[in-house]
């Protein structure tokens, strides 16, 4: 196995620093899963109807895709540390706001604050990655980076509705405050003195280079519409999981809020194991030579085909097998997500791999708006889950056929070929 020379920093200490970071997103997140598991508390408590709540998730969505317009931006400038620093305290503070929201509006108000905060979390943690390990590494860190993330959805199941009982939704959302900070302080105690993982202190060349270079070259890149058109098209299936899963099981199997805990434990833990999985065998392929341009879409092929007979659980009465084939679906998209991000480590320079990726999110959560304003009209208007199940099948299909036609052929810098020395005069 070759070396990681893509840091100075110990392994213990890079993986240290990557574990807290990830533990940091688990509470970043958590607002979604409580959001969708306490529906009922909170549509009681606010009269809402499922087009109001589908507004309320498209709202989320679309002030963390704005906000993701400028947070790659900021990763870039600031570099790794100090984002770290600000995103993780703005966005902690944001879940808290929601302990003291006891009207719609104010509800509204601390959905905008949250996402347009925790919108540098995805961007930081791909910039880390790419400044942390080698690329053939990535990968792995990729689906480690998802597994701890799915392990900490499914224990909200079980946690969530239990906190609520005691504190309500409003005090689950300021837990989840709470533990972000307490993340940053492990942050700061392990990279204290690490100048290392600010941008411009250790390396002033791609620091100018990131403040220099535009958003306006990078809309110019075929590789970069390539990365984002199918990252908004996969997500929309993953955002309408997200918000709308645990509203499917009590619709269709009048499951109540603690009973939901299990099928939804399956369905992440599908998730972290597809996306481990997925960087384990792109990690072994590319270490045995394999090149990033087969890795990368024969991983999302095989992911994309595991969606596909999605559609079939609407012919399923039996609870389990759909629970299962969910956790399959849960995988696949994780595996396609982590091919996207680590294609971005492979095509698109250091300098500008926190704006490439937040331009990615925001189309993702772009297409998370489209879905979440969709879903709600399609249940209140009668037509069931039948449309969206068969879109959701379909998108990672489409997402593929696009991602090849604008980004033929995966190819890293160092194996780009060297151009012939011009003959002499």
């Amino acid at each position: 196995m070759a070396a990681d020379h893509s840091s100075p920093l110990s392994a213990r200490l890079r993986w240290s620093l990557f574990t807290v970071l990830c533990i940091a997103g688990v509470f970043n997140a958590m607002d979604r899963p409580i959001i969708a598991i306490l529906k009922p508390d909170m549509m009681a408590d606010f009269g809402w109807t499922d087009s109001d709540f589908g507004d309320l998730a498209a709202v989320t969505q679309f002030s963390a895709a704005f906000a993701f317009l400028f947070t790659g931006w900021l990763v870039d400038r600031l570099g790794v540390n100090r984002s770290m620093q600000v995103g993780a305290t703005a966005w902690s503070l944001a879940a808290m706001a929601h302990g003291w929201a006891l009207t719609t509006w104010q509800v509204v108000a601390a959905r905008v604050g949250l996402g347009v905060t925790e919108a540098v979390q995805t961007p930081l943690t791909i910039k880390t990655v790419a400044s942390l390990f080698a690329p053939d590494k990535r990968s792995f860190a990729f689906g480690f980076a998802t597994l701890l993330a799915g392990a900490g959805t499914i224990a909200m199941p079980f946690v969530i509705p239990s906190l609520a009982a005691e504190v309500g939704w409003r005090g689950a959302l300021v837990a989840g405050g709470i533990g972000g900070l307490v993340s940053l302080i492990a942050w700061m105690w392990l990279a204290r003195g690490l100048a290392v993982l600010n941008a411009r202190a250790a390396n002033p060349t791609v620091a100018e280079a990131a403040e220099d270079a535009a958003y306006g070259p990078i809309l110019l890149a075929r590789a970069t519409w390539a990365i984002v058109v199918a990252k908004a098209l996969s997500d929309m299936t993953w955002w309408f999981i997200n918000f709308w899963l645990a509203d499917y099981y009590r619709k269709v199997f009048g499951l109540s809020t603690l009973e939901l805990a299990v099928p939804l434990a399956i369905a992440f833990a599908g998730s972290g194991l597809g996306a481990l999985l997925a960087g384990w065998v792109s990690t072994r392929l590319l270490e045995a030579g394999v090149s990033p341009n087969r890795v990368r879409k024969g991983v999302m092929l095989a992911c994309a085909l595991l969606v596909a007979p999605l559609p079939l659980v609407l012919g399923l009465n039996s609870f389990w097998p759909v629970a299962v084939m969910i956790g399959v679906v849960m995988a696949g998209h994780q595996g396609f997500s982590l091919s996207i991000f680590s294609t971005i480590t492979d095509v698109v320079p250091r300098a500008k791999v926190g704006r490439v990726t937040a331009f990615g999110a925001f189309m993702g959560n772009m297409g998370g708006v489209a879905i979440s304003l969709v879903t709600g009209r399609v249940l209140d208007a009668g037509f069931g889950f039948v449309p969206l199940f068969v879109f959701a099948a379909a998108s990672y299909l489409v997402a593929l056929a696009w991602f090849q036609l604008l980004l033929p052929v995966i190819r890293r810098p160092e194996d780009a070929p060297t151009p012939a020395p011009a003959p002499a005069a």
